[in-house]
């Protein structure tokens, strides 16, 4: 039976686990930076980190969704390689794997929906809905890699030569498709060929409501169709990755293939940029690139501290949101949504809960661009202080 599994145990931070502390905290990490940027108090007055770049380049912000595919990738490399040692047939994990895509898609469509759920206009894809369909695909190369059950050679090569032929193919899909009415090789909000397939086939009612263009209406979605494709080839540099935490080699050693691949990837994608530019809404090869540098780069950092030099002090803020990662997605999507929606009388004036909040708790004593911050940090700990009750009772959520 597969769907939402309750799961109590004991996870205390000072004891060794066989799980690597570094991607739970990561994970936990990535959830809180994803709570921070969707919830300022007000998007006029946001430091710059904090924000996505407008079209071409990237930021601190761009970074966050591209290394929870990363971690998933990394995850799946130590979840299936634990339990197929332990005699887990490739027929049940593929079973497994198909049921959680499934869950994780619904689910996807419900955060979407939330809360009038009008099937005109639902978004289709999304973020959980971009982690299913790259988690599908992920696992069943990662089980068909492994031939007889053991990952060898042959199987890291043929992931990492599958990465290169979905980034390549997809650059080659940017640059030589021709998209009708707008020509070849076009790489605006409007004349990419990934957001002409996206109108084409999911159509504009069912696509991501901000991705406008002016004069155009909705254009574009950053979770499209074409995209997924160098989403996937993300989450399997994260499955090389795990393969790599696996080995029979020094912690040192690990840590320094982390790093020395996240710097070549990161160099990669930034000098790539003069042929394709770097870009988070269509997900270009070169940010591929750059974000799964950067990803390996921050795992590193955290396999360092954590794992390495155990200095644990700091992390349970982290692991609260880490080890119930999918639920703190989904109530912060729900919290975000009421706040916008639920509206109350103050000053003579009807505001969202959202807005009294911003106006009566901060902006009223503080600058717009602190009280815009520290509105953002309020709904992080509250986010935190929910998931955190299940934490304390050692209570995770799986799928």
């Amino acid at each position: 039976m597969t769907g939402l599994i309750l799961q109590k145990k004991d996870s205390g931070v000072g004891v060794r686990d066989a799980r690597l502390m570094s991607l739970d905290v990561l994970r936990g990490l990535t959830i809180a930076g994803m709570i921070l940027v969707t919830d300022p108090g007000t998007y006029s007055a946001v430091y710059w980190p904090l924000l996505h770049a407008q079209w071409n380049g990237a930021t601190p912000t761009d970074m966050i969704f591209p290394c929870f595919l990363f971690m998933s990738g990394v995850a799946i490399t130590l979840s299936f390689a634990a339990r197929i040692e332990r005699g887990a047939d490739r027929g049940t994990l593929a079973r497994h794997i198909v049921a959680r895509c499934v869950v994780l898609f619904v689910i996807g469509l419900l955060v979407n929906g939330f809360p009038d759920y009008d099937l005109h206009t639902v978004r289709i894809p999304g973020i959980l809905q971009r982690i299913a369909i790259c988690y599908l695909c992920g696992g069943m190369i990662y089980l068909w890699s492994r031939g007889d059950g053991r990952f060898r050679g042959r199987g890291i090569f043929m992931i990492g030569a599958l990465t290169g032929c979905l980034l390549g193919g997809y650059w080659a899909v940017l640059k030589l498709v021709p998209v009708p009415g707008f020509g070849v090789g076009r790489l605006d909000s409007v004349g990419n060929v990934a957001a002409y397939v996206d109108r084409a086939i999911i159509g504009t009612r069912h696509m991501w409501a901000y991705g406008t263009t002016p004069g155009y209406g909705v254009t574009y979605d950053p979770e499209g169709i074409l995209s997924t494709v160098t989403a996937l080839a993300t989450l399997l540099i994260g499955v090389l990755a795990g393969e790599w935490m696996r080995g029979r080699r020094s912690d040192g050693q690990k840590a320094l293939g982390l790093a020395l691949a996240g710097l070549v990837l990161v160099l990669a994608g930034w000098f790539l940029q003069p042929w394709l530019p770097i870009n988070k809404k269509i997900l270009t090869s070169t940010f591929a690139l750059f974000s799964s540098g950067v990803s390996l780069l921050a795992f590193c950092v955290c396999f360092v501290i954590l794992d390495m030099r155990r200095w644990r002090w700091w992390a349970r803020p982290a692991l609260i949101f880490g080890t119930n990662a999918i639920f703190a997605f989904v109530l912060s999507n729900v919290i975000t949504t009421l706040s916008d929606r639920i509206h109350v009388r103050a000053g003579g004036a009807d505001l969202s809960l959202h807005a009294w909040g911003y106006q009566y708790g901060f902006a009223s004593w503080m600058k717009p661009i602190h009280a815009s911050l520290a509105y953002a940090i309020t709904i992080v700990c509250l986010n935190m202080s929910i998931v955190g009750l299940l934490y304390r009772k050692r209570i995770f959520l799986r799928i």
